[in-house]
């Protein structure tokens, strides 16, 4: 990933690269967030944002969303070869950032998406808490 953010190769942008995620992806929940995670054959990971209406009413909330959300995975350090779609659930617009990082990381790791270093470095983290 750059210094600036997810670049245009890393986002999914097809409807149905969307699908085969809803349809195939292995999925974990969390109160904020749902993850779901699909291997793909390509060298780098690749993101995906879902917020609702029903999540967040207001267009203004649904783009800070998923802002918030992009930020939260740049952070990490996924494993190549992932689609993985993160859908945002009604209590995420209010979510402080770090719960919201927090349960990104949680997701990752039950998930076995993050590049071994990192995986490391969240449990260690998650187990001051």
């Amino acid at each position: 990933m750059t210094g600036q953010g997810i670049n245009r190769a890393q986002r999914l942008r097809r409807q149905r690269d969307f699908q085969a995620l809803r349809e195939n992806g292995a999925s974990r929940a969390h109160p904020l967030l749902v993850m779901r995670a699909i291997p793909n054959s390509l060298p780098h990971a690749r993101f995906g944002f879902v917020v609702s209406k029903r999540a967040a009413p207001l267009s203004v909330t649904r783009n800070r969303v998923r802002r918030r959300l992009r930020e939260a995975v740049r952070a990490l350090r996924f494993q190549d070869g992932w689609d993985v779609l993160l859908i945002a659930r009604q209590s995420t617009a209010e979510a402080p950032f770090d719960a919201l990082q927090g349960a990104t990381a949680s997701l990752a790791r039950r998930l076995r998406l993050l590049a071994p270093e990192d995986a490391e470095q969240g449990t260690e983290a998650g187990s001051d808490a």
